[in-house]
């Protein structure tokens, strides 16, 4: 029933959210709306940082239609089989179980989105400027580094080349994924891997941020998300060692960028505050 369709996948990701904000802040989940909304209307940067995290999650959602319109015929999977092998094969073999498969399953669909959309939440909730920031930051670089490599870099799912010997077990839990879930996320679009690099990302900005809770929820996450994209038959090492690379770089990258925006916000709001006093004389 979870996955009969992307619209019970909606609200079990919505449900999911709500739960991660109040776990990861101990706070009313849903007053991180007014929150949003003061830091949209209070800080005109964030306001363009979060146009440039909707257009960057726009972009990717119509990659595969630019994909198409360009008829580029490279396939770099056999190349990747060649360096790895049967890896995947063996460690589906070995960790096979049906509740394994269901708890995968949930970890890949529902709570990696809804862990995306909660870290900033969280943030927002603990007044954490600096990683609602650098969360955003991180999202626009992830993407922005994967896409180029989706275009010109294509390497199918393992499940999908015939040498692998892999099953796609995600069919096990949600047999309409091909139908309902494929047209978000194209077929040779494995390297890097964004579930990789956006856990890493989400897990190394909550173990830099302060909260404990949330380390520990993110890290527990991060690590059954790269089990899964595995177990799953979905991508190869390759991928997670440069989906790996790339979240250690967006979320060192995106705290950087965060601190000089807040400089450049505390030195415009201190020199705004010396005009009103000049004013007042």
């Amino acid at each position: 029933m979870l996955y009969q369709s992307m619209g019970t996948i909606t609200l079990a990701s919505t449900a999911m959210v709500i739960i991660l904000i109040w776990l990861g802040s101990l706070r009313n989940p849903f007053s991180v709306i007014k929150e949003f909304a003061n830091t949209l209307i209070s800080s005109r940067r964030f306001t363009f940082l979060f146009i440039g995290v909707a257009g960057i999650l726009f972009i990717n959602k119509y990659e595969l239609t630019i994909e198409q319109n360009m008829n580029y015929q490279a396939d770099f999977t056999p190349w990747v089989f060649g360096i790895e092998g049967h890896f995947v094969r063996n460690l589906q073999e070995f960790f096979y179980n049906p509740i394994i498969t269901e708890i995968c399953v949930f970890f890949y669909v529902i709570v990696f989105q809804s862990l995306l959309i909660a870290s900033i939440g969280v943030y927002l909730l603990n007044k954490n400027k600096l990683f609602v920031y650098a969360t955003c930051f991180a999202i626009v670089i992830n993407y922005a580094v994967a896409i180029p490599f989706y275009l010109f870099f294509p390497v199918n799912e393992v499940w999908s080349y015939p040498l692998s010997g892999v099953t796609f077990h995600m069919l096990d839990v949600f047999p309409r994924f091909e139908e309902s879930y494929r047209p978000l996320s194209g077929l040779d679009n494995c390297f890097p891997s964004l579930h990789t690099s956006i856990s890493v990302t989400i897990m190394i900005l909550a173990a830099r941020s302060g909260n404990r809770r949330w380390r520990i929820i993110t890290a527990i996450s991060a690590i059954v998300v790269v089990f899964s994209i595995f177990y799953l038959g979905i991508h190869w090492v390759t991928d997670m060692f440069a989906g790996s690379l790339l979240g250690l770089t967006a979320s060192t990258l995106g705290i950087y960028w965060a601190k000089l925006t807040l400089k450049k916000e505390e030195k415009l709001q201190h020199r705004n505050r010396s005009k009103d006093v000049e004013l007042s004389l």
